[in-house]
């Protein structure tokens, strides 16, 4: 739904906001673009949306070019940006009737589209109140509704909670997450990490206008942080001697109650690891993976760009 070959964007002849940018995202996926300010991410959003032209390099989004066909590029985006943009004196009926028009959108068509979103996002009984009214939460819902009233197939959100209260928030991550189809591609800029962690298929961290990393999140921890690692605790004080540790599994640390292996292939060898403590009649409480989040993966990867230590 998305794809890009080194991407690129150079302002005044001698700064790349935006330097090789490859990325493919599919469609029904979420991809999380994290990043400094000032990274590259806007810029890149900017180009794919066909608002600025690339300097070097190409891109296709829902098929299109976005220098040979930014029309039909625009048609099938659909943006939230940082500063939403209401027109607050609109009522949020009025708002999407008058942004269906900008689409092209004929009157039946249009009518169709606004009732179905403001139902959608619970906004039917607010219709005929000015949007200068509505809490945050609701001002980015339907600014949201807006960026959906053409049904395009790809949605770029920059971020969709910023400055928002905690409640408010959870209500647009909700949203995001419902609009995942398997017809519709979301790319989201944001800073928050556990908003990316919980939403996104993929990431990318983007760094000074260079991808650092795109993937998973579990194949950039196992490639940043290194193999999984789980933890047995132990009721009692547990003695190691003589314990022979499967292939592909490591001690990385002990306490006199627990121990923490570093494991590369968790589905073949942790069955047998579990069976050789019980065996010694270990008391063991429990055994599960060290939970890693992706603000180690962020941190580390960030400060290994910029040539500082790191404590995990």
């Amino acid at each position: 739904m998305i794809e890009t070959n080194d991407l690129s964007k150079q302002y005044n002849n001698d700064f790349w906001a935006v330097d090789g940018v490859t990325l493919n995202v599919q469609p029904g996926q979420i991809l999380a673009l994290l990043g400094q300010n000032g990274a590259g991410k806007t810029t890149t959003v900017r180009m794919l949306t066909a608002l600025l032209s690339p300097t070097r390099g190409w891109a296709r989004v829902a098929g299109f070019d976005v220098v040979k066909n930014p029309q039909e590029v625009r048609a099938n985006v659909g943006v939230l940006t940082e500063q939403h943009g209401l027109y607050t004196r609109m009522s949020g009926e009025e708002y999407l009737e008058y942004f269906g028009k900008v689409y092209g959108l004929d009157e039946k068509t249009r009518r169709e589209r606004s009732g179905y979103l403001l139902e959608y996002f619970g906004l039917a009984d607010s219709a005929h109140r000015r949007s200068g009214e509505y809490s945050k939460g609701m001002k980015q819902k339907l600014a949201l509704a807006r960026a959906l009233i053409h049904d395009p197939s790809v949605l770029l959100l920059d971020e969709p909670t910023s400055a928002m209260d905690p409640e408010s928030a959870q209500l647009v991550r909700s949203e995001i997450a419902r609009l995942r189809s398997s017809k519709r591609t979301i790319v989201m800029c944001t800073h928050n990490l556990a908003e990316a962690e919980a939403l996104a298929d993929t990431i990318a961290i983007i760094y000074r206008g260079r991808i650092l990393l795109n993937g998973t999140l579990d194949q950039l921890k196992r490639d940043v942080l290194g193999p999984v690692e789980y933890e047995a605790k132990f009721a009692e004080a547990f003695e190691l001697d003589g314990l022979e540790l499967p292939e592909g599994v490591t001690l990385a640390s002990r306490s006199a109650t627990s121990l923490r292996f570093r494991v590369d292939a968790p589905q073949l060898t942790n069955p047998r690891l579990v069976s050789q403590l019980i065996a010694r009649k270990a008391s063991l409480v429990s055994f599960q993976e060290v939970s890693r989040k992706l603000e180690q993966v962020y941190l580390k990867t960030m400060a290994d760009a910029q040539g500082v230590s790191h404590a995990a």
